[in-house]
């Protein structure tokens, strides 16, 4: 399986979308700092995920809520996550 996941800054509220299949770990290493875009930024909490079953589905969906570019997309998912 194949995650998306937005986690979300606990020093500025600022969000970060990407993927993988192994969300634990990728998160850790996000909180270690071994990812340059967040390593200034943790730590981090995941704020919503979504499984696909493969790695074409998920970098597809992923790059669909990138092109939005809005807080206010990333919000609405979260809060229609719940």
């Amino acid at each position: 399986m194949y995650k998306l996941y937005i986690i979300q800054s606990l020093i500025d509220d600022s969000y970060y979308i990407g993927q993988t299949n192994n969300l634990e770990d990728r998160i850790k290493r996000h909180n270690l700092g071994r990812s340059n875009y967040t390593k200034n930024k943790k730590p981090w909490k995941l704020v919503y995920p979504e499984e696909f079953n493969t790695r074409s589905e998920v970098i597809k969906r992923e790059k669909k809520i990138k092109q939005k570019k809005r807080k206010t997309y990333i919000e609405w998912l979260i809060q229609n996550n719940k």
